[in-house]
């Protein structure tokens, strides 16, 4: 396992500033085919992405095949103008979070009996992100509950695929998780100002399962349905580091000065489910998905602090977020026998309820449009896509003001955002 765990870290750190581009925090970009088609895959599932999309499809794959690929990412930070609770707590600010630039990793091997009624294989992927940074951790208008935030994720997942009859094939995988989780902002007092810099800084495992199932009930007609379970990602014995006190401590005012120590947090990540029917006609394939993403568990984020102060103490934020269902389409054309092109657009709602937002997340409904091509030279498949995601404007009004004992929280103000993807996947049959 140590072996793997390095190499897991340094898929990780591939994802240098990672953030959320599915509503909440969730990560579908797995596999530049499906990115093209707006996700739409489980119904699919015919190149070895399906370990992700729907390990039931790797049934259709013959010999051997090797995948890899990377999706670029760049988010045009959110901009924010309204009211927070630090400064003058009434007054209109503006702020902007950093614009972003990373890499979402993606890596397959699949391999299928010669009489096509067993296939398996492993993926890599990265199916959850969470990343937000604002421009000045002393000066951010949103210090006192976050100046950074990052959340990064790798999946190893075994398959394995039964071809049941030439109508029904199943298949199920275990998923082993990394997480490292990294946190920093600046405690605020009315009447003292900053109080100190905090940032949190450690890492993880979880376990987790998932099945699917692929029906044909027609040569040209096919329903998928994908299962992938929950996730409980538990950060033990983090850093917990202390910098840029508040002369105020020295004082006596505040009681005694924080320091260096360790914390435990404990991320829930949603199970998931999706179903989807593709049906084929001459040269053109359209399907259309229903996905849904079970947020209800993700109710709090706890924090806990080993050598706990009077001003730095244990945490558990209520979050309280709802399930949500993504509405995908997409097409593709097979314009010759090595060339297809694809496109597709999905509806993919915030799970984010407007009491409980916070600046880590200003989360809102989303608009995505994607196109995608693919070409076969011999052995070899190359697949890329593009996306567009049109994040709406979203107000809130859930700003709880700073009290010299109690930190203050959420925001009255209206968000904006969007942000523009690239995927290349390369792959390789023998």
């Amino acid at each position: 396992m140590r072996g793997w765990k390095m190499v897991l870290v340094l898929l990780v750190l591939l994802l240098t500033a990672s953030t959320s581009f599915a509503a909440g925090f969730r990560l579908p970009e797995a596999g530049a085919k499906a990115m093209g088609m707006g996700f739409a895959f489980t119904a699919q599932a015919d190149d070895p992405s399906a370990i992700y999309f729907n390990p039931a499809g790797l049934t259709q794959l013959k010999g051997q095949n090797v995948m890899v690929g990377v999706t670029y990412v760049r988010e045009n930070g959110n901009e924010f103008t309204g009211t927070t609770p630090v400064d003058n707590q009434t007054a209109i600010k503006n702020e902007t979070q950093e614009s972003l630039n990373f890499y979402i990793p993606n890596a397959y091997y699949t391999r299928t009996t010669a009489d096509g009624y067993i296939a398996y294989g492993v993926g890599i992927f990265a199916p959850f992100g969470l990343g937000q940074e604002y421009n000045n951790q002393n000066t951010s208008i949103f210090r006192n509950q976050i100046t950074k935030i990052d959340l990064q994720t790798i999946v190893v997942n075994p398959t394995i695929a039964f071809k049941i009859n030439e109508f029904l094939s199943v298949g199920a995988g275990i998923d082993w998780m990394y997480g490292r989780a990294k946190l920093e902002k600046t405690p605020w007092v009315p009447g003292v100002g900053n109080l100190y810099n905090v940032e949190l800084d450690g890492d993880g495992d979880a376990w987790g399962y998932n099945f699917g199932v692929l029906l044909k009930p027609t040569e040209n007609f096919r329903i998928g349905a994908n299962y992938r379970s929950p996730f409980t990602l538990k950060v033990k014995d983090a850093d917990v580091n202390i910098g840029n006190t508040s002369p105020a401590y020295g004082l006596g005012i505040l009681g005694p000065t924080p320091t260096n120590t360790r914390g435990n947090a404990t991320v829930a990540m949603p199970a998931t489910f999706a179903l989807g029917a593709a049906y084929t006609v001459g040269k053109l394939t359209v399907e259309v998905d229903a996905d849904w993403t079970f947020w209800h568990s993700f109710s709090s984020l706890p924090i806990t602090i080993q050598n706990q102060v009077p001003t730095l103490r244990d945490t558990d934020a209520p979050k309280n977020w709802e399930d949500v269902v993504a509405l995908r389409f997409g097409a593709e054309y097979r314009v010759t026998d090595p060339l297809s092109l694809r496109a597709g657009i999905y509806y993919d709602p915030s799970p984010v309820p407007a009491s409980t937002m916070g600046p880590e997340l200003p989360d809102a409904n989303r608009m995505n449009y994607t196109v995608g091509a693919g070409y076969k030279i011999g052995a070899w498949t190359i697949d890329v896509a593009g996306m567009y995601i049109d994040k709406k404007d979203r107000t809130v009004n859930n700003q709880v003001n700073s009290t010299p004992t109690v930190q203050g929280t959420g925001f009255n103000g209206t968000w904006t955002g969007d942000a523009w993807l690239a995927a290349l996947d390369v792959g390789y049959k023998f």
